[in-house]
């Protein structure tokens, strides 16, 4: 079942029991993070609060705090499906999507189904029920939350950041917090190295006196939105990405005003611009680091025309201490999509795990299938240099492939056995860091550091290397025939074979 917007997702939500309606009055500051937090600890629904204190919008939380709902969002496919998709994009050097099935034939033969992925234009779309401009611009309308105690203001959340910059062709989707400062001006907290930073970037250079057009989505259909936080290749858009998740094409409605394109399907779309230097102080907000975050300046949005579908949705979410966050759901679900594409550049990759706890990209654990020595240390340069989402990576540990780099006993296993603190370590030093890690010495500047727990061959130590211990195959066999019989004689349910 394909969803084309968000509406559509909370019906199958219902049907399938993953959706709670709230009609009791639900205050968006504070007590909507603290319900949704509730919830996704205790692996509940999605929270749809009808009666948002101080707005007429319903608030929608706790959309992605489970896995079975990205499961329904990719039309009920498993998670494991993903890592089809990465094998697809793994396959494609730099991969460009077709705007048509001629262009399709044309570039991969053998791919031509994939031309039904191009987007296609609506000539309108429900959130154009409601079109506001200048002086009715109001953002106070909408629930916006103020999710932690300390947070200097409330905070846009869920919202899609559509950008284009002036080096590629492509649109740019992703998702930034927004802080609002006036009825119709928001904070853009973008990371340099995120796209929409770079889009930003290549604009000033081009055009230094001109304004840089935004459009921000709120409410869209569930695959852009997974879309938008899925690790996409520079060269493709997330509207082309989220019609593989969907399986059927992307429908988008062009903005006049800006230029860009937005998902027909969302409840609330902003379109403006950001104005040569333009900014203001953020900040602080609690994060997904578990702490709250310094302050820095960004770049301000200056909304022009605000769009709502009539009883418009405010999808909202919250960051907080990992894993106990819709972007460590949505993070951990996604994982799959990266080894595929790490496995193009490095066969000997068996797999590769962010895990949720280290704010879903601080440590990467890696396994291989280890050929010569120093092998462990060439993989750790290779992931902390060739995609970009691993930029702020601190710690890459590296392990043989009889490790299940998903397990932390089997990982701190190998780290006790097989690492030499002096001999397995490489730090590296003056690297790029999140800002947001207060733990470096200098603000966007610190250091990585690599740990090898792989067996060592021969040039790595002199020592003989230990063998792990392992059960005899044939005499496994014959026991699990007796455990059998011995779980009948109890009337229990025989354990499934090792």
């Amino acid at each position: 079942m394909s969803f084309h917007d968000l509406r559509q997702f909370l019906g199958r939500l219902s049907e399938r029991d993953q959706l709670l309606e709230i009609d009791a009055p639900i205050d968006p500051e504070l007590e909507s993070t603290a319900l949704s937090l509730r919830a996704l600890r205790a692996n509940g629904p999605a929270l749809l609060m009808h009666n948002p204190k101080g707005s007429t919008h319903p608030l929608l939380g706790n959309l992605f705090g489970h896995r079975e709902r990205i499961e329904l969002a990719m039309g009920e496919r498993p998670l494991s499906s993903l890592r089809e998709l990465g094998e697809l994009l793994a396959a494609i050097k730099e991969p460009r999507w077709p705007s048509s099935l001629r262009g399709a034939l044309s570039t991969w033969p053998e791919l031509a189904q994939l031309a039904h992925v191009a987007p296609r234009r609506d000539n309108d779309a429900a959130f154009n029920e409601e079109v506001l401009e200048g002086d009715d611009i109001d953002l106070a309308r909408l629930p916006i939350q103020r999710c932690w105690p300390e947070d200097v203001d409330r905070l846009i959340t869920f919202g899609l950041v559509i950008t284009r910059g002036t080096r590629q062709t492509r649109q740019n989707v992703a998702i930034y917090r927004q802080q609002p400062i006036g009825r119709n001006r928001v904070i853009m907290r973008w990371l340099a190295h995120r796209g929409g930073a770079q889009d930003y970037a290549s604009w000033q250079a081009t055009y230094p006196d001109r304004p840089f057009p935004v459009i921000v989505a709120i409410g869209a259909d569930p695959a852009t939105m997974l879309a938008a936080v899925a690790p996409v290749p520079d060269t493709l858009s997330e509207y082309e990405f989220a019609g593989l998740l969907r399986g059927s094409r992307t429908r988008l409605w062009r903005s006049e005003l800006t230029g860009l394109d937005a998902p027909s399907g969302a409840e609330i779309v902003l379109e403006g611009f950001i104005h040569p230097g333009d900014t203001a102080l953020e900040g602080p907000f609690g994060d997904h680091t578990g702490y709250y975050n310094a302050q820095a300046r960004f770049p301000v949005l200056t909304v022009e025309r605000m769009r709502l579908r009539r009883g418009a949705i405010y999808h909202g979410s919250y960051m907080g201490r990992a894993p106990f966050d819709e972007p460590s759901v949505l993070s951990m679900a996604l994982n799959d999509i990266f080894v595929p594409i790490l496995r193009k550049v490095f066969p000997e990759i068996v797999d590769f795990y962010l895990p949720p706890e280290a704010c879903s990209y601080r440590v990467a654990v890696v396994s291989i299938q280890k050929q010569y020595a120093g092998h462990a240390r060439r993989v750790m340069l290779g992931v902390w240099s060739y995609l970009r989402q691993f930029t702020y990576t601190k710690f890459v540990i590296v392990t043989d492939d009889d490790i299940n780099v998903r397990d932390w006993g089997e990982v701190i296993w190998a780290i006790s056995t097989r690492v030499d603190p002096a001999r397995d370590s490489v730090l590296i030093e003056n690297t790029p860091i999140d800002y947001l890690d207060f733990a470096s010495p200098t603000s966007g500047l610190g250091s990585k550091l690599g740990l090898d727990a792989t067996r060592k061959w021969a040039g790595e130590s002199d020592r003989e290397w230990g063998r792990p211990i392992t059960l005899d195959p044939r005499v496994e066999r014959r026991v699990d025939a007796i455990w059998q019989q011995l779980c009948r004689s109890r009337g229990d349910e025989a354990d499934p074979p090792v």
